[in-house]
């Protein structure tokens, strides 16, 4: 990518995307401090990723790092240190146009008891599957992460990363914070549920037609797709 491809209207427009998606995820409670990462697709074979380190209540463009998928980059900060993972996903999912990794709390209480969220509303669903997985545990940064979550990210589009956190990818940065706030609405019902016993779920059928109607729905919703109004 060449200094002006880089300095154009739109690449400054997906920086300052960035930056109100990584405050969103701590103003939200989806985050705290300095822990998760957001990113987005950058041409063929880069994206733009939060930078190592930074601090999401006063992330700003400068904390914004581009890198390409081999993890080559340069200035004066690094890209975050799970960039691997995201760059996995890109690899696997040409739709794959942004992801979020978050330490939401209710996920995360599911990830370190290694449950995925099972079908016991069918608004799990929203991820793509019958269920929402939890991935085997590795450490952060290395390359055995990043090859679970892409495995577990090969037919969904949010997964738990066990003893971690959550990981959700959409076609723009405020499309996966939505599914990332979805995931951990249904972790916090799930985890209430398990207090009381186990759920009853909903069999594989009914999985696959919610899983129907919502392809119908998000063609609908993305045909109609309009500014909001304002309130």
């Amino acid at each position: 990518m060449s200094t002006k491809e880089e300095d154009q209207p739109a690449t400054a427009q997906l920086r300052e995307t960035l930056v109100h998606v990584a405050r969103e995820m701590n103003r939200k409670g989806l985050n705290q401090g300095r822990s998760g990462n957001a990113s987005a697709r950058f041409g063929n074979n880069a994206m733009l990723i939060t930078a190592s380190g930074c601090h999401f209540d006063r992330i700003g463009p400068a904390e914004i790092v581009k890198t390409d998928l081999d993890g080559n980059w340069t200035g004066p900060l690094k890209p975050s240190s799970e960039y691997s993972f995201h760059a996995a996903i890109y690899r696997q999912r040409p739709d794959a146009r942004a992801v979020i990794h978050v330490h939401s709390p209710w996920a995360t209480t599911l990830a370190c008891m290694r449950r995925a969220i099972p079908a016991f509303h069918y608004m799990v669903a929203v991820a793509g599957g019958r269920d929402i997985p939890c991935t085997p545990y590795a450490t952060f940064g290395t390359d055995a992460l990043a090859g679970h979550v892409a495995q577990a990210l090969s037919s969904r589009d949010a997964c738990l990363m066990a003893n971690h956190g959550q990981v959700a990818l959409g076609d723009s940065p405020e499309a996966a914070l939505e599914l990332a706030l979805e995931v951990e609405l249904l972790a916090r019902c799930y985890g209430q549920t398990l207090t009381l016993g186990e759920p009853v779920l909903l069999d594989d059928a009914e999985m696959d037609e919610v899983l129907e109607r919502l392809r119908g729905y998000r063609r609908n919703a993305q045909a109609n797709e309009s500014p909001p109004a304002g309130d």
